[in-house]
């Protein structure tokens, strides 16, 4: 593949979804049991067929604050995650968790997190589809369905791949929330149909008890400057070659990605050229953006920034095992570096409140993905986890342009093939 196709491929594969490691203690969890009788069922060919899927709904920003470090709440904040266990995994079927469905959903919004055990329904595709038809949530595509980062292992029920790959086994993937600045998922749904034989454990974190971890003097200071992420960077030092011309072919790139590529990704990206003291180096950033939103329904404040998965600093100092170019970085609002010493503390505290969890097959992990953020530990021998997305579309949703989905769905297959055989 010539080096201008090879950069414009690597460009639309690589996603803003990596980072590393670190010593992780695990809070408190709160438990339940539960005991129904329930017949699991059949295969689900009856089962109406998705079909094309709608767009991620649009990120809810409600993120002013007069003084966000006095607005982070200090009443109690229950056990998380909950963990929801069936007394024998023969019970729990469908009809159990569509007449569960009004106390599971506000069980999620008290706590953020279900961990489900124990249950033999989820052990199959066909098993997690009717889990969550049970509870009738909103299926959605992945607000970053374009990038390729995950296959969708059965497209028509909704479900895509976890970063499974031999080749990012030893990549630690740090805490993030499911979002963009202009897409969110409302909830996630992770399943585990195979466990690694070591590691790989599903990372999870309360984003209220983040924000009131946090420093008073780092919150402001980053809150006041907002971030801008770094999706991608890209070296195009191949324009060298082109002499006198290569001013005219760096702008001539430039508007080409800008105007065929990023509208792909519906992420507001912008292209800015020279990072890291490299002038033929191309970086997609997304728009300045605040570290703090309230959720949309509670108005909790959150800590709402994937600085922990994105920033290079940390990367740099946990597994990682893709290559620089390509990979995210954080900076504030002006494109200033944030202070090491400012990471380090988000790292830190960030580790504090991970819980760890040893997901077993038929495991499902029911997050807020507003209130929760979310990784995956470095992991040996094979491991098949998977996820699904959904919203609560409004009617500007349902409406967004078919031609949309179409074209994402063409390049996420597209950008697989090509993921697969790059790493």
């Amino acid at each position: 593949m010539p080096s201008f196709q090879r950069a414009i491929a690597l460009f639309l594969a690589i996603s803003p979804s990596y980072a590393f490691l670190g010593v992780l203690p695990s809070p408190q969890k709160s438990l339940v049991t539960c005991s129904a009788t329930a017949t699991l069922p059949g295969p689900l060919a009856e089962a109406p067929d998705v079909g094309d899927l709608p767009l991620c709904p649009a990120t809810k920003w409600n993120s002013d604050f007069e003084d966000v470090v006095a607005e982070r709440g200090t009443d109690p904040l229950p056990a998380c995650p909950l963990e929801w266990t069936a007394e024998d995994a023969a019970e729990g079927g469908v009809e159990y968790f569509a007449s569960k469905k009004a106390e599971i959903m506000q069980s999620l919004q008290d706590h953020g997190c279900i961990w489900f055990k124990n249950f033999d329904l989820m052990k199959d595709t066909e098993g997690f589809r009717a889990f969550y038809d049970a509870l009738e949530l909103d299926l959605c595509l992945d607000p970053i369905h374009t990038s390729g980062l995950r296959k969708m292992t059965s497209p028509k029920d909704g479900i895509y791949e976890e970063v499974n790959k031999a080749s990012l086994a030893g990549h630690y993937i740090g805490l993030h929330q499911e979002s963009t600045h202009v897409k969110t998922a409302v909830y996630g749904a992770f399943v585990c149909f195979k466990k690694a034989p070591k590691g790989g454990e599903f990372l999870v974190a309360d984003a209220a008890r983040i924000l009131r971890d946090m420093d008073p003097e780092v919150l402001r200071r980053i809150n006041e400057k907002k971030v801008r992420i770094s999706v991608s960077n890209l070296d195009f030092d191949f324009l060298n070659a082109v002499g006198p011309l290569r001013e005219k072919s760096m702008d001539t790139m430039e508007d080409l990605l800008t105007k065929t590529v990023v509208p792909k990704f519906d992420m507001e990206l912008e292209m800015l050229w020279g990072s890291d003291g490299n002038p033929m180096r191309l970086q997609a950033v997304e728009p300045p953006m605040s570290p703090v939103n309230r959720h949309p329904k509670t108005g909790m404040p959150l800590w709402f920034c994937n600085i922990h998965n994105h920033a290079r600093y940390l990367r740099d100092n946990r597994p990682c095992t893709v290559p620089e170019v390509g990979m995210t970085d954080v900076y504030y609002g002006d494109l200033s570096p944030i202070p090491k010493e400012d990471l380090e503390h988000i790292d830190e505290v960030s580790r504090k409140h991970i819980v760890r969890v040893p997901m077993e097959p038929g495991d499902v992990i029911f997050v807020d993905n507003y209130r929760m953020l979310h990784g995956r530990d470095i992991f040996t021998g094979d491991r098949f986890h998977a996820v699904a997305w959904f919203g609560e579309r409004s009617e500007e949703d349902r409406n967004r342009a078919a031609s949309q989905k179409k074209e994402g769905n063409f390049l996420n297959a597209a950008l697989n093939n090509y993921v697969e055989n790059a790493f």
